[in-house]
């Protein structure tokens, strides 16, 4: 079944937001073995918004909107979709009493402005809403299938879940397209395409995608209308050839956090933890504490932003700074090792850099990042010159930090 997408909100179309209800949707539906083919963005305007949808039921018949649902004028998402299907609306009693009696639940009075979203259009099946005020609906006839469900993301979410998915998968057949995605770091695009396209072949019938970002490259394998048995048996396949070829580049899959599998290292092993940072400011620290049960292994850290405090703090002997400068791979050996004496760590790492876009010089520029680890009897230490915005430099060098303590604690 292919099924398009259309998210309709002025607010997207400016960027004041972020549309993740069409990633969750395409998700959502490809697991089912429907696919969305299509997805188009509109403002609130009747014309765009009838235009979108009629276009979309020409191609494919089947339509989902989001959006355009709620009490406000600029909400006309329901009145466009039923004159282009003919259906007059009509006052529900029912719904609307409903929706009162959640409002005094809360305390509360329903606004009059609310009566818009008790109409339905005649011949429209309600999709109740019991997580908000805008039931989804169901619109179905000559003109296509329709499917129209609130803008707010958790809405959206509960109403595919519990009121869309189960009526789309009775007719979606037995095929699903299903993805599982091998998570790599530390690698370049270029590099990591050298050393899987030569076995990329293999993969057929999937596909293969690449898709960079700051942290690292997600390797995307996606099985097209298989059945469900045969789909997860070749992602299985394809997703173990894919970490061989790759080696200690490819620590986790589908949306796992290399904090966690730090973590999750430390944790076999009975080892705690410390951080020294400079200029990811306590940036590694967040990765870390944003894992939930972080403080059985992580007991905290420094951030040793001045010079004077890496002394004070972590131990770094001032002649050492002046000898060698504050980003060295000495300091930052002289800072993890004094973390982990410091706070009583098995397991320490450091960073120190010039994150810019000032600062830099002709031997140290702009991205220059050293780091220091210690993990037991083990010591290393690297200079690397990282390329992106502040920002990014901070991103790509905590990501490092966390892939090399990774292989040091496996």
């Amino acid at each position: 079944m292919q099924i398009e997408l259309v998210t309709i909100g002025t607010e997207l179309l400016l960027g004041f937001t972020v549309d993740t209800n069409g990633a969750f949707i395409g998700q959502t539906l490809a697991g089912i073995g429907v696919r969305v083919v299509r997805r188009t963005a509109v403002g609130d305007r009747p014309d765009l918004i009838r235009a979108a949808v009629a276009e979309a039921l020409t191609r494919t018949g089947a339509v989902l909107t989001t959006g355009g649902l709620g009490p406000t004028r600029d909400d006309m998402s329901k009145k466009v979709v039923a004159d282009l299907f003919g259906w007059p609306l009509r006052f529900e009693q029912p719904l609307w009493d409903e929706l009162a009696e959640r409002w005094r639940r809360m305390g509360r009075e329903l606004p009059a402005a609310n009566r818009c979203q008790a109409e339905v259009p005649e011949g429209a099946m309600v999709l109740p809403n019991r997580w908000g005020t805008a039931p989804g609906l169901w619109l179905e006839g000559p003109a296509g299938l329709v499917i129209m469900l609130p803008g707010v993301p958790r809405e959206m979410r509960k109403l595919m879940e519990h009121e869309v998915l189960p009526r789309l998968r009775a007719r979606s057949g037995d095929r699903v397209t299903r993805s599982a995605v091998v998570r790599t770091t530390s690698i370049p695009e270029s590099t990591l395409g050298a050393r899987v396209g030569p076995v990329e072949d293999e993969f057929t019938p999937l596909s293969l995608a690449y898709l960079p970002s700051v942290q690292g490259v997600d390797l995307r394998l996606t099985a097209w209308d298989l059945a469900p048995e045969e789909a997860d048996r070749l992602l299985a396949a394809a997703g173990s050839r894919l970490r061989a070829v790759v080696g200690d580049h490819a620590y986790g899959g589908g949306e796992e956090d290399l904090a966690a599998i730090v973590l999750a290292a430390l944790r076999s092993r009975g080892w705690k933890l410390a951080v020294a940072e400079s200029c990811t400011g306590g940036l590694l620290g967040a990765r870390i504490t944003a894992i939930p049960g972080s403080s059985d292994q992580f007991v905290g850290g420094a951030i040793c932003y001045d010079d004077a405090l890496k002394t004070a703090l972590v131990g770094v002997g001032p002649e050492l700074i002046a000898r060698h400068g504050a980003v060295s791979v000495e300091v930052a050996e002289a800072m993890a090792s004094g973390a982990a004496a410091r706070f009583g760590a098995e397991v320490a790492v450091a960073v120190t850099g010039i994150a810019g876009p000032g600062g830099g010089s002709e031997d140290k520029p702009v991205g220059t990042v050293c780091f220091g680890w210690v993990a037991g009897t083990l010591r290393e230490s690297a200079r690397v010159v990282f390329p992106g915005s502040r920002q990014e430099i901070r991103d790509r060098a905590a990501q490092l930090a966390l892939h090399r303590l990774w292989l040091m604690t496996r």
